[in-house]
């Protein structure tokens, strides 16, 4: 990691970056940021204890289709990147800054390739597609929801997968670097794969 003052993380949702981010800024001494936190497209639609979930939200994936709903978080990403570009520059070319794990699906493969920043790493998380939805299903308490919530959580799952998809295409097309979190893999384990593909 010698010279290395920025990791980009990025995967799709419930592939464990922001936990797994944490990790390794942690063993690096770095700052720990999310991109959600520049903007956030319409949050995950399930309740927790500390949130119902807007009316917008449930609508907008009650009514749209997986595809559509696909391209309006691409775009959002997109709008998201100048604003992203400009924080990896700031931690990559001043020496003076602390370093920077930066995590989230707003980090599309395309751009980071296309990224003029120096000392800058970046890793994709994967994640099966069952591990993808166990997380949904356990995140959003699928057992104990209602139809209405379960169908919101399904499309959420499937907005979810067709990113990835298409994430993946990008990855190994251009040859960048991944790492699938498995089904039994620990954090510290996830977060040394992360640290190797890095160097």
């Amino acid at each position: 990691m010698r010279g290395v003052r920025v990791v980009l993380i990025g995967g799709t949702s419930n592939t464990g970056k922001s936990t797994v981010a944490g990790a390794v800024a942690e063993r690096l001494g770095f700052e720990h940021r999310s991109t959600d936190l520049l903007a956030r497209h319409p949050g995950r639609p399930w309740r927790t204890p500390e949130r119902e979930v807007p009316p917008h939200v449930a609508e907008h994936y009650a009514t749209l289709p997986v595809d559509e709903l696909t391209d309006s978080v691409l775009a959002h990403y997109e709008r998201l990147w100048p604003r992203i570009e400009e924080l990896i520059a700031e931690h990559a070319e001043q020496a003076d800054s602390p370093g920077l794990v930066l995590e989230g699906s707003a980090l599309w493969p395309e751009r980071v390739a296309a990224l003029a920043a120096p000392h800058t790493a970046a890793v994709w998380l994967t994640a099966d597609e069952t591990v993808v939805r166990a997380r949904i299903r356990a995140g959003g308490r699928y057992d104990e929801a209602s139809e209405q919530e379960r169908f919101l959580m399904d499309k959420f799952l499937a907005r979810s997968l067709r990113y990835q998809s298409l994430m993946v295409d990008v990855v190994e097309r251009l040859g960048l670097a991944r790492v699938d979190v498995g089904t039994d893999r620990s954090v510290s384990e996830v977060a040394d794969a992360v640290l190797a593909q890095a160097s």
